[in-house]
């Protein structure tokens, strides 16, 4: 009886050219597996890309919790003043805020541990970081001394300096940081989005009465930097001033976000102050007034020396809520 042959094609240990070419999932596996090192780099070198070409500087967070002030106005307070003068300081930054929704922050200035025998105003600086921990997602600092008034409250910071395009327009540049011969000057071509510290020069250097810092990153690395324990201990003659104008000089990174802008504009002082620049001594209407080192010089008395102008800051508060 003859075999019976079957329509099956025997096997062959040469595979059919028309045979798919598919991949085994452990195949894939593998493959994937070599390559996630390159794919997570090349994603990481496309995230700091796009940092760096947004500016490279973070405000505090990109969450914004309904309610959360655009500046908190931090003044540091010296608990031996005499009640009256610390109410009116007080009052003074509290009405400028409610007008324009910002915070306030009056820390004493004997609430942080300095070094022994450290002027109480190197304060300032713990109490900014102090002020970035309580109002995180805020965007910006305003220091402003306790020897300093706010006579104009209208405008808002936004609308007065810190709005990019407006501050472009009043930045002081290629300008000798500490004048008048430094050989470190102010950058020629800075785009107001970049800058993350905004300050005032008078005739003697950089007048840190009166400042704005963006929070983020980059404001925690510059107060770290200017709170340095060896800067402290140095014994400057203006102890955080001078400390100041040193790490400005210095460090390119804090240069390269500073914007120095006309002293009337942030940081007008009295007649009676020493330092100040003729185009930068207090006339009506202008923002602030400063009545710098009163609190140093002996022969002088802060209280009464504000006492005239506070006296018409309540004036023009009256007058306005009168209409």
């Amino acid at each position: 009886m003859p075999r019976t042959q079957f329509p099956y094609p025997r096997k062959s240990s040469m595979p059919s050219p028309y045979t798919s070419a598919r991949t085994s999932p452990y195949t894939r596996r593998r493959t994937l597996k070599a390559l996630a090192p390159y794919l997570l780099a090349g994603l990481a070198l496309l995230c700091l890309l796009i940092w760096l070409g947004s500016g490279g500087s973070s405000s505090a967070a990109t969450y914004r919790p309904p309610g959360t002030p655009e500046v908190v106005i931090v003044t540091t307070i010296d608990p031996r003043l005499s009640e009256s003068y610390k109410k009116n300081i007080k009052e003074n930054r509290q009405d400028y805020a409610s007008r324009h929704g910002y915070a306030t922050f009056f820390p004493n200035t004997t609430d942080y541990d300095l070094m022994p025998n450290s002027p109480e105003t190197w304060s300032t600086i713990p109490a900014l970081r102090h002020a970035m921990t309580k109002w995180p997602h805020t965007p910006w600092l305003f220091y402003l001394t306790g020897t300093a008034l706010i006579m104009n409250p209208a405008e808002s910071l936004q609308d007065k300096v810190l709005e990019p395009r407006k501050l472009e327009s009043m930045m002081i540049t290629d300008r000798p940081v500490v004048p008048p011969d430094s050989v470190i000057k102010t950058f020629s071509h800075l785009r107001g989005e970049r800058v993350d510290f905004v300050l005032t020069q008078d005739r003697e250097g950089l007048a840190g009465g009166s400042l704005l810092i963006r929070t983020g990153e980059w404001a925690k690395f510059f107060l770290d930097a200017w709170y340095d324990p060896l800067y402290r201990s140095y014994n400057f003659q203006k102890a955080e001033g001078h400390a100041l104008e040193h790490i400005v000089q210095w460090h390119g990174t804090i240069l390269a976000k500073l914007a120095l802008v006309p002293q009337r504009i942030l940081n007008s002082y009295s007649r009676d102050s020493g330092g100040g620049n003729d185009d930068g001594l207090y006339q009506e209407g202008d923002f602030i007034a400063n009545f710098h080192g009163c609190q140093r010089d002996q022969s002088r008395n802060c209280e009464e020396e504000m006492g005239p102008l506070m006296n018409r800051w309540r004036e023009l508060r009256d007058q306005e809520r009168r209409k």
